[in-house]
């Protein structure tokens, strides 16, 4: 019976993928099931200890529901330790190491510790809390145990998958299961987006940053989060998958140490079937295109509104995170093929991946203690501007990057733009500081956030 259960599972199978996997073929390889597998693999898989410093407010109102939102700058500050736990992957022997941005993110103390006891002292290479992902160095290593990355596009739903990780500090744990799903967009937790792999392997906490590989004993994804009401496994967990992840060690080892990724310069929504009955398409899928900023390389490359991009490097794109991920993938300075819908017709267009302008200059300006609003951050904005605060890309003028105190009691916030000060257009950064260093009373303050527009007026 069993061995009638493996010949089904292997008529299921793709040809390239009966080719390429390995199926147990006697009952001696059947009855050790996933030993040799995680022997292999386990060395290369880490448990990450992290610490940082961070500045929290004593105050008398924290805890209370009204209160402590009203009264959130009330109190002295004081540094406190935080610790964090999770898992990692070694990805060469000289000590490359991939993990969560929500694990080893802003920390100042990270030791690493291998499945046979060695610990180690750990450096963050390159992190990206938008991706959730983070690229650490082992010091003084050499002939580490590493897994090798498989192309996560060549992953099929259905697959055999092991989960490897470190959940609650109990020690390293594997867990099994299949992928159970693709493209997965917008569905993870925390500050991560994009485009994940979904498998049902058990993930809890403390499995983040840890590996998901394949029968192969390749790296498939990195383990980041899971869909749960309780907060502990419900089968559904998400993992970055291993095309980005080689991506970040590209620009790691290059000496990067933010991630860098390709910018579209446009704003688009997914087809529906009414939309795509409407636009005479035989069925829904890709992205139809909004808006486009006149830096944008797709307006270089000739699309406009009401185009239609179905594919980047001939895979197939269904929503806005879709692209943005195969665009990333693809890398800065590449060339990517885009298959679009251009007034009625199929067509391949080549479009150049660039990084966000940075023109006009930012020219960050902080305020004066003398200022109506002291230290308050500003800056002009740009195209990597817009992309860094997701703002509309028909805005210009100044952005508030960073409240201040007094800033924050007055409920502004990182990413609102500065329209007006009593009743004077802010151009750039050098009006707003000129115009609210002449407020004197009160003064009157016009700002976009998002879609919206709101004035407050001021007592000073």
């Amino acid at each position: 019976m069993l061995r009638a259960l493996l010949a089904s599972f292997a008529l299921v199978m793709a040809p390239a993928a009966i080719a390429d996997t390995k199926i147990p073929q006697s009952q001696a390889e059947i009855s050790l099931g996933f030993a040799p597998l995680v022997k292999q693999a386990a060395p290369a898989v880490v448990n990450i200890y992290a610490k940082r410093v961070v500045e929290v407010r004593d105050s008398p109102f924290g805890g209370d529901p009204f209160f402590q939102n009203l009264f959130r700058e009330f109190g002295q500050t004081r540094p406190r330790v935080q610790n964090s736990l999770g898992s990692g992957v070694i990805l060469s022997d000289d000590g490359i190491v991939v993990s969560n941005y929500h694990v080893v993110g802003m920390s100042t103390d990270i030791r690493v510790h291998l499945n046979d006891r060695r610990e180690y002292n750990a450096r963050v290479l390159l992190a990206d809390q938008e991706s959730d992902l983070a690229i650490l160095q082992l010091e003084d290593v050499s002939d580490m145990p590493y897994l090798a990355l498989r192309d996560s596009d060549t992953v099929e739903v259905g697959e055999l998958v092991l989960a490897i990780g470190n959940p609650f500090g109990v020690g390293q744990t594997v867990t099994s299961g299949i992928v159970s799903g693709l493209a997965r967009s917008g569905t993870a937790t925390g500050s991560s987006r994009g485009y994940f792999l979904q498998t049902d392997a058990p993930i809890n906490p403390g499995n983040s940053g840890g590996a998901l590989i394949d029968v192969n004993g390749e790296l498939i994804g990195v383990n980041t989060s899971i869909l749960s009401r309780s907060g502990g496994s419900n089968g559904i967990g998400f993992a970055i998958p291993s095309a980005l992840v080689k991506q970040f060690v590209e620009q790691a080892r290059a000496g990067e140490d933010r991630f860098m990724r390709p910018w579209a310069g446009m704003f688009g929504q997914p087809v529906d079937a009414d939309m795509a009955n409407s636009m005479g398409l035989d069925l829904p899928g890709g992205i139809v295109i909004s808006e486009l900023h006149g830096e944008s390389p797709f307006t270089a490359a000739g699309f406009g509104p009401g185009d239609v991009v179905l594919g980047v490097d001939g895979l197939v794109v269904n929503t806005p995170a879709e692209m943005l991920y195969r665009m990333s993938v693809a890398g800065i300075g590449k060339t990517a093929d885009i298959l679009a819908i251009q007034r009625g017709k199929k067509i391949v267009v080549p479009v150049s991946l660039i990084a966000a302008p940075e023109t006009p200059a930012r020219e960050s300006v902080m305020t004066s203690q003398k200022s109506a609003i002291p230290e308050l951050r500003l800056s002009n904005i740009n195209p990597a501007v817009l992309g860094q605060y997701g703002l509309p890309l028909s805005v210009a003028g100044v952005v508030v990057e960073d409240p201040g105190p007094v800033g924050s009691q007055l409920g502004l916030r990182p990413g609102d733009v500065l329209l007006n000060i009593d009743e004077t257009e802010v151009k750039d950064t050098k009006d707003a500081k000129k115009a609210l260093r002449k407020a004197r009373r009160k003064v009157t303050i016009e700002i976009q956030r998002g879609n919206k527009r709101l004035t407050s007026k001021l007592r000073l």
